[in-house]
């Protein structure tokens, strides 16, 4: 008995006594697939550790597939040794065709080697490099990276490092694929999140997947629009929601890189005192802006195929392969005909002398004549061409414009010139790189700069052909019935009054009568858009001048709320917009009334907190939001913006310059007098000292500047074309054509020297109108109203709220956003 209990016994204990040794035991073998429950046939497969609903009845909880044996574990990517020149052709297309960008070889060999290291040898059969490609291309451009991708940039290292860390398998993941485990790095990819109402993107990096065809070039300059891809019809309701006002010290900062042949952002942080080199630098990003866009005019273009094409077809300017020599190139050449590009400025001796980036020369004007004739102004500060003939220090003795040969860059001897004229301005859509009847991104010519984001509401090849869309959407029913009054339509319309003295009372009663003619409109017919411009009072304010002090100046801007608070349905739909002048706090407390920097602050809040309480008021009465959130109807505002500013409205479409400047005066003062090859009339003789004697233009000049459209309201009679021995251009239009040629051509609102008109080098891209606008609104008190097209870009001039000689007479513009402006007048 004792014998046979004891093996019994001791298997028993064996377990309890020895665990290791239990363990180490072969598990006991699963019972015949007869005897075993039919939801455990699989129990030694993964789904047999899903607990049951019912245990007592062995009932699934959820239905249990048949037992697979598991998949081989995927292997991982082996990375191989990719050759640049195997993956040139698929970069070429990716890049050049698709993205309009240049590979540099460095650059093409870092994505070689990445795309060798993480995609492996399915980088051609399932795709995967294109994928990579597509997705560095829109960040490069996202990031503003110019349009030639160098490998050396940290830029593209930083995209690879960030791109990197959200690939798994040779393929970009994104949230749910990620397995929670790139939650960081799934920031950068287009993912919607909870909390927010759109898609964001950061980097301009998104997944090839949620985009179209047609959209994948969508993401570069995206940010700064923040809309949806198809926004909700609650949203869109109101055109007001895509005006935007950009101030100019908001403005993005270009530098145009000469090497390059691009634009490239300002990294540095701007300040009003900055070093003296960025005067310098001032000038040579001017001079270079202005010389790439000469150098794409066909009358400078020096190929065989424009030569070949020459003797069929002329240019509009009549000119043809000419070639700006550099100043420094003038030594040793006595006698020869050159044509040069500079910036005129007065040496220290008193004389007029022509400088570009190689050097400075003696200019003799006294028989230069301008090309076309009595069409702009020429004053120092400006960029302009000259066409003469060089002479040496020996033949120029005696006549006292020699050089300092070679103190300080100066070129010995001097330059006489025989014509001279502005450099030829360019059309938007040249400059953009779009064409079409529309304007859209799908219509390209090749290069231009569609891909820079100027303002930082998003670049024409982004966003543009989109917006344009959406804006014949909102307003369908003003292209379709333009002349019905009634329509909707009217609320694309902006309303510009010119300069509004508030220290007048007679000016208030202008600005109320105006708002009534506005008021009276229903509320989805009213104009989106006041834009009421400084001086705010006759005299520099805080300056010891007639206008009073800082009291004064806010009781003046209480009087205008008050008179804002009579027409709270222009409160509720509007935006209004003040632009300040030169009498306006705080710098007229220095200046006096004098020419004070560009850009220019807007007015403080201390002085017109009465104003915004108006609009707060307002729009609380009609139960209107503040911000327009959820699709809700935003109330009217109040924008206090600098000067110079832009209006922006869908994006890149529509640009509108808001500019307040008497610079009509300033260059009839400042102007070099030329040659006068016509005899002046009376009736056109030129008021004021120093002013240009080109009053009197010619036939050929004439038939050049009659290019331009002037509105018929302006001259007040339908205007004569000017033909031999017919009547002339009445001298108002004929002042606003040159005006306007002027600063369009230049391209720089203020093109003068520093002490003339002083400038904020740091903030002197908000000066610049390149690409022109699609609209200037230039508020000159000095200079008849008119409303004139060159080139595409509308100029407008309202000039005072108070018309000049005439009792009870106020006159203000209308502008019809991507139409022209009408000048209007009333008598109260």
């Amino acid at each position: 008995m004792m014998i046979v209990q004891s093996p019994r016994k001791s298997p028993a204990k064996t377990p309890q006594k020895d665990p290791e040794r239990a363990a180490t035991k072969k598990p006991k073998p699963p019972p015949a697939p007869f005897f075993a429950p039919r939801n455990l046939a699989a129990q030694a497969g993964p789904s047999s550790s899903i607990p049951s609903s019912s245990p007592a009845f062995a009932t699934p909880a959820h239905p249990l597939r048949p037992f697979q044996p598991p998949a081989p574990a995927k292997a991982a990517i082996l990375p191989i040794l990719l050759p640049p020149a195997t993956l040139r052709p698929l970069a070429f297309r990716t890049f050049t065709k698709k993205h309009s960008l240049t590979l540099t070889s460095s650059a093409l060999q870092e994505l070689a080697t990445f795309i060798g290291r993480h995609c492996g040898s399915g980088w051609r059969e399932e795709g995967l490099a294109e994928k990579v490609l597509e997705e560095v291309a829109r960040s490069w451009k996202n990031r503003n990276g110019g349009v030639i991708v160098d490998g050396s940039s940290a830029e593209l290292k930083d995209i690879l490092k960030t791109l990197e860390g959200n690939m798994s398998g040779g393929k970009i993941i994104s949230g749910p694929r990620a397995g929670g485990g790139l939650s960081r790095q799934n920031s950068l990819l287009l993912e919607p999140t909870q909390d927010s109402d759109h898609s964001k993107t950061r980097l301009g990096i998104c997944p090839v997947a949620s985009l179209s065809r047609d959209d994948s070039r969508a993401s570069f300059g995206m940010s700064g629009l923040e809309f949806e891809d198809e926004p909700d019809e609650a949203s869109v309701k109101d055109v007001r929601a895509w005006l935007k006002v950009i101030n100019a010290f908001d403005q993005p900062r270009f530098i145009y890189n000469g090497a390059k042949k691009h634009f490239e952002r300002e990294a540095t942080k701007p300040s009003l005192l900055p070093p003296a080199s960025h005067k310098t630098q001032l000038f040579r990003n001017r001079f270079n802006v202005i010389h790439q866009r000469l150098l794409r005019n066909e009358s400078f273009q020096t190929s065989a195929v424009a030569v070949a094409r020459a003797p069929m077809q002329r240019s509009s300017s009549g000119m043809q392969n000419h070639k700006i020599t550099p100043i420094a190139n003038l030594l040793g050449r006595h006698g020869s005909n050159h044509m040069l590009l500079g910036m005129l400025v007065v040496l220290p001796t008193g004389n007029l002398a022509i400088s570009d980036l190689t050097g400075t020369i003696a200019l003799d004007v006294s028989h230069a004549v301008a090309i076309p004739e009595d069409s702009a102004w020429f004053t120092p500060g400006m960029i302009v061409l000259i066409d003469g003939v060089y002479e040496e220090e020996e033949e120029s003795t005696g006549k006292g414009l020699s050089g300092s040969s070679g103190v300080g860059g100066t070129i010995g001897g001097r330059f006489q010139g025989f014509f001279i004229g502005q450099p030829p301005c360019e059309k938007r859509k040249a400059t953009l790189g779009v064409s079409g009847p529309d304007g859209g991104a799908d219509h390209t010519i090749g290069g231009g700069f569609g891909w820079i984001d100027f303002l930082g509401v998003g670049s024409e090849r982004a966003v543009g052909s989109r917006m344009r869309r959406l804006e014949q959407r909102l307003l369908r029913r003003q292209a379709t019935l333009p002349n019905d009054p009634d329509t909707p339509g009217g609320r694309g319309r902006v309303v510009i009054v010119g300069e509004l003295n508030l220290d007048q009372p007679r000016s208030l009663q202008a600005l109320k009568k105006i708002l009534s003619l506005y008021a009276s409109d229903t509320e989805t017919g009213t104009p989106m858009c006041f834009v009421l411009t400084g001086n705010f009072t006759t005299h520099a304010v805080m300056a010891r001048g007639g206008s009073g002090g800082s009291i004064e100046y806010k009781e003046f801007f209480d009087a205008l709320a008050s008179t804002l608070a009579d027409y709270p349905t222009l409160l509720t739909t509007a935006t209004f917009v003040f632009v300040p002048g030169d009498n306006d706090g705080w710098v007229s407390a220095f200046s006096g009334g004098a020419a004070v920097p560009l850009p220019r602050k807007p007015v403080p809040d201390l002085f017109t907190s009465r104003i915004r309480r108006v609009f707060a008021t307002a729009n609380a009465e009609a139960g209107l939001s503040n911000t327009g959130a959820d699709g809700e109807r935003k109330g009217g505002e109040a924008i206090w913006t600098t000067n110079p500013s832009r209006l922006t409205l869908f994006g890149p479409s529509h640009e509108l310059v808001l500019f307040r400047d008497d610079i009509s005066a300033r260059l009839r003062r400042s102007s070099v007098r030329l040659k006068n090859t016509t005899v002046p009339t009376e009736e056109h003789a030129v008021e004021g000292e120093g002013d240009v004697a080109m009053s009197g233009a010619g036939g050929a000049a004439r038939a050049e500047v009659d290019v331009m459209d002037v509105d018929d309201s302006v001259e007040e009679q339908p205007r004569q074309p000017a033909k031999s021995g017919g009547d002339e251009v009445p001298y108002d239009v004929s002042m606003a054509r040159k005006l306007v040629k002027t600063l369009l051509d230049q391209g720089y609102l203020a093109p003068f020297r520093q002490a003339i008109r002083p400038v904020h080098w740091d903030y002197a891209a908000s000066l610049y109108i390149y690409p022109l606008p699609t609209a200037v609104v230039l508020v000159d008190t000095t200079a008849p109203p008119f409303c004139v097209t060159y080139e595409g870009c509308h100029v407008m001039n309202p000039g005072s709220v108070l018309v000049t000689g005439r009792k009870g007479a106020a006159r203000w513009v209308e502008y019809e956003i991507g139409r022209v402006g009408k000048v209007r007048e009333c008598t109260f």
